[in-house]
């Protein structure tokens, strides 16, 4: 994976350069697949931030009182074989035919 971001920086960019410029991100294909990646197994926040019910609810079949805070677990549904395919493997391709907007709305990037 190291390998194909240096070649792709390389090739997209050139020799000489010696610092990437938020501009030069968009030219960066796989580079970006490789932070998503380690972004979904390595998250900044292993838990989003807490949220509170406004009226008793169900979900799933457990009864949650109103005003109860939850807490998500980013790390565990990033990690979770019913929504990723081989989840504790760190590969970037997994996300080349996504069809998410990857501007932070979604918890897949």
């Amino acid at each position: 994976v190291m390998k194909k971001v240096q070649d792709e920086i390389r090739t997209t960019l050139g020799d000489k350069k010696e610092r990437i410029t938020e501009q030069d991100l968009t030219k960066l294909h796989y580079f970006k697949l490789m932070v998503k990646e380690t972004l979904r197994l390595h998250p900044a926040a292993p838990f989003l931030l807490p949220r509170e019910t406004l009226s008793h609810v169900k979900i799933q079949g457990y009864d949650i009182p109103a005003k109860t805070q939850i807490l998500i677990n980013a790390y565990a549904i990033a990690r979770d074989p019913k929504h990723w395919t081989n989840p504790d493997e760190f590969n970037p391709e997994r996300f080349v035919d996504s069809s998410i907007d990857y501007k932070g709305l979604n918890f897949e990037f």
